[in-house]
């Protein structure tokens, strides 16, 4: 089903920032070539410095963003602390939806679509109420990633993993999560569950089990579990409507490469959506794929499991 009438009340829009000024600037510079950023409310939450050396660039983006126009208001929420990612988005994401209701999230170093607002807040109307479809996703992996098979006939597909590079979701559903995964231990010792978990990719029971041992700090993989716990899907555009430009060696958790970079171009203005979600198991296996994982890299996680 096409969704092409017009959108009158947006989502509010949440941006994590930190300290990178370039990264930042570009991020808001594509956002605002959207045709709904002047009728969206911006939510900024930017996160205190670690030491010394992230001061001058933490006050850098904090400059800039005092600056920024083009949007329906903007909200700045400035930490004198250190939250981290993790803390920083799980707390501002609630802060924001249990007052606006749905909301569209985004980090620093993710350029959009001008197409990407469309596409988000039409996807947000379209399942609203559509119980177990709990993410929005604005970024797909490229074609040298994820093939899509010619004969598919929609411009979306659904996953049970959910991305963290450019998302939405309703407030029903973000409060569903429990963050302390609080059946962690009775997880921990059913295989059959890690395996059934990992329909999403081979790595997510081992993030999830990584979290719980403080060896990551991850909300997304939390996120991703509350998906499984409640049998929900995640919607994923064919095209994507988000490039992340932070793989240079500037961010916290992520190194140089060019393998998720996407050309922009090739979306559009209005999207088909099937009224009924389903998981298609060709894509579902493409894009598991991204997260096989070979025998070295399996071997490492025994060796660290059994220490």
């Amino acid at each position: 089903m096409n969704v092409m009438n017009s959108i009158t009340h947006p989502a509010s829009i949440v941006l994590f920032v930190y300290n990178r000024p370039w990264h930042t600037r570009t991020t808001i510079e594509a956002l605002r070539k959207n045709d709904l950023a002047d009728k969206s409310d911006l939510f900024i939450f930017s996160d205190g410095p670690k030491g010394d050396n992230d001061t001058g660039h933490v006050f850098e983006v904090r400059e800039y963003i005092r600056s920024i126009t083009g949007f329906k208001s903007i909200q700045i929420m400035v930490h004198k602390e250190n939250h981290g990612l993790a803390n920083s988005v799980i707390a501002g994401v609630t802060e924001v939806i249990k007052n606006n209701g749905r909301t569209i999230v985004l980090e620093d170093d993710l350029v959009t679509s001008p197409y990407f607002l469309h596409f988000m807040n039409s996807a947000l109307r379209f399942y609203q109420d559509t119980e177990n479809v709990f993410t929005i996703c604005g970024y797909n992996y490229p074609p040298s990633l994820v093939k899509i098979p010619r004969d598919y006939p929609h411009d979306v597909f659904f996953s049970y993993r959910n991305s963290s590079w450019g998302w939405a979701t309703w407030k029903d559903r973000w409060l569903k999560a429990d963050w302390q995964v609080s059946d962690y231990s009775s997880f921990k010792e059913d295989r059959c569950k890690q395996k059934s978990f990992n329909r999403g990719g081979d790595d997510l029971s081992d993030m999830l089990i990584d979290q719980k041992e403080g060896r990551i700090d991850s909300w997304a993989i939390r996120w991703t579990y509350t998906h499984f716990v409640h049998n929900a899907l995640a919607l994923w555009p064919v095209h994507s409507f988000v490039n992340n430009i932070g793989h240079d060696n500037s961010g916290t958790h992520s190194k140089k490469t060019d393998r998720y970079k996407n050309d922009l171009t090739t979306t559009r203005e209005n999207s088909s959506f099937p009224p009924v979600p389903f998981v298609n198991e060709k894509l579902l296996n493409e894009c598991a794929k991204v997260y096989k994982r070979g025998p070295l890299t399996r071997l490492k996680k025994f060796i660290q499991d059994v220490r």
